[in-house]
């Protein structure tokens, strides 16, 4: 309590009043430092209730413990991603550049965070209750994190006091690129600390089950990721992949490729004897690098032009047959591994629909890239779906599942469940930056559209001439002001050919 009460005293507006311009980051690096040594000085507890041969003492989870749980979850999953988001911010070409303009809630938005991140931080050396190993995955990559986060704290600063003379001049740009690649990669590293800190909590992933639970963990953020791009491409990339000169199978093929040939020479341990899994996760590999170059040749026209393709939907379908007919020892392991298999196979079958036959293999629904098709959500979110139902079927999850009563179904709903929110998440992100950077315009009744100035001052014209027509004017005078009316629309190209024809009546 101590501790928030003085992360709130420094962070306070009372006191940011009477510090320089620069204050919110020099509060954060305060807060930084006051929070630091006193979380530091608890350590990772000794460990010493842990049994033999567990990593995790048989403690609960106490009430410190899950609010940094979700104190960190909120911080690191929506408000630093948001805040890079609104940082991202593009302006318009001034004639001699394309300026960059961020959003005014940037700075605030990521002091904030920065707080609560501290503060967090704090807690995860507080809690009492369960231990862990001090060796564990979470707490060793919580230390990097922390100064990643204190690196992006001293590029803010330096980057708002504006430096731009001397030596400055010359490198401030690569100070820029250093701010903006560090906040670029906090989602993905916040991603990997947050998996970590489940497994820990849990203590899985321990001994000989590293290997297949490393697999999966990675395999499915691969889908979710690969989701994510999709969806980002789908949302606002036309125009970029378009100016690319490339389709998006000649993308998804080539990273196909290149992680077929990664499965094919790692998935077995040369010079050992070959077991059943190692031949079908070799043989994956093999028709993934395969496939791959197929599909980066058949995103090419005979004139050069690109061309969508079925490749990359055929190997995720096939991907997914395989997957389901892994032999399972638990039957809500043979379950979640089924529902995980149909699912990917449902991605596979909807993109191949989406391009051939919604899309007709056309980049997209309209030239501008503005309009979706409903259906083009439907792959896009069942790679969210597939890629968490495979995180989630390990084999000491599984265990976990089946000794806890619940039941299969229960649990992949749950899977289907965390995977509409992170959707939801995504294009939230995703809106925020694409309303910021492209600013919707106002469209009038024949598709034509306005800026808001524009729009503001041709209804505040109709509006005035409106008023002026009253039911004391007699009908000439009435027919007059309508007349002057629409030749002023017309001009500004808001008449209709039937009002054009009127008008010319009542002239004749």
């Amino acid at each position: 309590m101590a501790f928030a009460t003085q992360a709130e005293s420094i962070g306070s507006s009372s006191l940011l009043r009477y510090v320089p311009r620069i204050s919110p980051s020099i509060a954060r690096i305060t807060v930084a430092a006051a929070l630091l040594p006193m979380a530091l000085s608890h350590g990772n507890h000794g460990g010493d209730n842990i049994p033999e041969g567990s990593t995790i003492s048989l403690d609960p989870i106490d009430t410190t413990l899950w609010i940094h749980i979700i104190l960190q979850t909120f911080t690191f999953g929506i408000l630093f991603p948001l805040g890079m988001v609104l940082g991202r911010r593009a302006g318009a070409d001034n004639g001699a550049h394309t300026q960059i303009v961020k959003s005014r809630w940037h700075v605030p938005l990521q002091v904030g965070s920065t707080v609560l991140a501290l503060l967090g931080y704090a807690l995860g050396h507080l809690h009492k209750g369960r231990e862990f190993n001090p060796e564990n995955a979470h707490a060793k990559a919580a230390t990097p994190l922390f100064f990643l986060l204190v690196a992006q704290i001293v590029l803010g600063v330096y980057l708002k006091l504006h430096l731009e003379r001397g030596i400055h001049g010359r490198i401030r740009p690569f100070i820029r690129i250093l701010h903006s690649v560090n906040g670029k990669a906090f989602p993905l590293l916040s991603w990997v600390q947050m998996l970590f800190g489940g497994i820990t909590l849990l203590g899985f992933c321990q001994g000989d089950h590293l290997g297949q639970c490393a697999a999966h963990f990675i395999m499915g953020s691969a889908f979710i990721a690969y989701g994510v791009l999709l969806t980002i491409v789908l949302l606002v990339g036309q125009v970029w992949l378009r100016r690319t000169g490339r389709s998006q199978e000649f993308f998804d093929s080539a990273v196909i490729a290149a992680w077929g040939c990664v499965n094919t020479f790692t998935e077995h341990r040369w010079g050992t004897e070959w077991v059943r899994n190692d031949w079908q996760h070799t043989t994956m590999g093999i028709i993934w690098w395969s496939a791959g170059l197929a599909g980066v040749w058949l995103s090419k026209g005979r004139d050069g032009t690109p061309k969508r393709n079925f490749v990359p939907g055929f190997v995720i379908f096939i991907t997914g047959w395989a997957m389901s007919a892994h032999p399972q020892e638990l039957m809500t392991s043979a379950m979640t591994h089924a529902a995980f298999g149909y699912t990917l196979m449902a991605v596979g079958v909807t993109r191949i629909i989406e391009i051939s036959f919604v899309l007709r293999d056309k980049a997209g629904v309209s030239e501008d890239g503005t309009q979706i098709n409903s259906f083009q959500y439907v792959p896009v979110f069942l790679l969210y779906a597939s890629g968490f139902l495979f995180m989630g079927a390990t084999e000491e999850q599984m265990a976990f599942i089946a000794g806890s009563g619940m039941d299969a179904v229960a649990y992949i709903l749950i899977m289907y469940s965390l995977a509409f929110l992170v959707f939801l998440v995504v294009m939230m992100f995703i809106n925020v930056y694409d309303r910021a950077a492209n600013p919707p315009s106002k469209i009038t009744l024949n598709g034509h559209a306005r800026s808001g100035d524009e729009a503001q001052v041709q209804d505040a014209s109709e509006f005035e001439l409106d008023g002026l027509m009253t039911d004391d004017e007699d009908d000439d005078k009435a027919a007059s002001r309508k007349l002057l009316k629409n030749e002023g629309s017309q001009q500004n190209g808001f008449a209709s050919p039937s009002a054009i024809a009127r008008n010319d009546e009542r002239l004749a």
